[in-house]
């Protein structure tokens, strides 16, 4: 996991800001209407819903939004008649670069051919469902704006649990288990600080170093990914290399 929040502030930077608002607006109402569906329309009741909500409000997603998402879910709204269902894809990119796509789709043949026209045309393929997940572990992640100047304060808070901390740019990222991850929330905010996201993620096990070229077409490969609009999450095995990447973002 080492450099992956680097990497990603340095994508970030340099994203169109339009496009990655839009994204994160629609991974967090698709995830509320999903956890309504699928657990009903209570918070109080509805972990998965709590979490989404909480996201939700923690990237301002007008309050509006979030009502209609959840009305949606639970079927009291819903004049376009859209399901959206969870999706999931596995593959490799150039160099042997093990790639999961997460995602929510209201017409899974269409996204499925999307994502398999990126896949080949960036020098890649779609694979089998488990063809690269045994390459990844399920972890939860939280992330938030800090002034600590190192890690001590937050493991501090958090001595009773087995966490990572990584700081970065005023920011911090802790990755925790997987069945810890409201629990290490409750435990900051109980704190005071303000947890911005929190949810499961895949943490690669192993990391494949390529060349320059090859890991540049595996960059490139990622941003086609994260421009399609029903892939909301993106799991890769590219080790980091950060002078090929500020080379890269730099040009």
């Amino acid at each position: 996991m080492a450099g992956h929040s680097k990497w990603a502030n340095i994508r970030h930077k340099k994203a169109k800001e339009d496009l990655k608002r839009a994204k994160v607006f629609t991974k967090l109402t698709r995830e509320i209407t999903i956890a309504a569906r699928e657990g009903g329309d209570a918070v109080d009741s509805n972990a998965r819903l709590a979490l989404a909500v909480d996201n939700a409000k923690a990237a301002n997603v007008p309050k509006d939004k979030i009502q209609k998402a959840i009305d949606k879910g639970a079927g009291k709204d819903n004049k376009e008649g859209e399901i959206f269902t969870e999706v999931s894809y596995e593959g490799y990119g150039p160099g042997g670069v093990a790639f999961i796509l997460e995602g929510t789709s209201n017409n899974v043949h269409r996204t499925a051919g999307e994502v398999r026209h990126i896949f080949s045309k960036g020098g890649g393929n779609l694979g089998e469902t488990g063809s690269v997940s045994y390459l990844f572990e399920t972890k939860g992640r939280l992330e938030f704006a800090t002034t600590a100047e190192d890690e001590w304060p937050i493991l501090e808070t958090l001595e009773d649990y087995l966490v990572d901390v990584e700081l970065y740019d005023g920011r911090a990222e802790v990755m925790t288990a997987r069945d810890e991850l409201m629990a290490v929330k409750n435990v900051l905010l109980q704190a005071g600080i303000p947890v911005e996201s929190a949810e499961l993620v895949r943490v690669p096990l192993t990391s494949v170093d390529v060349d320059e070229e090859t890991h540049i077409k595996n960059i490139e490969l990622y941003q086609k990914f994260e421009e399609n609009m029903d892939i909301s999450a993106i799991y890769w095995t590219l080790a980091s290399n950060e002078e090929f990447e500020q080379k890269y973002f730099n040009e």
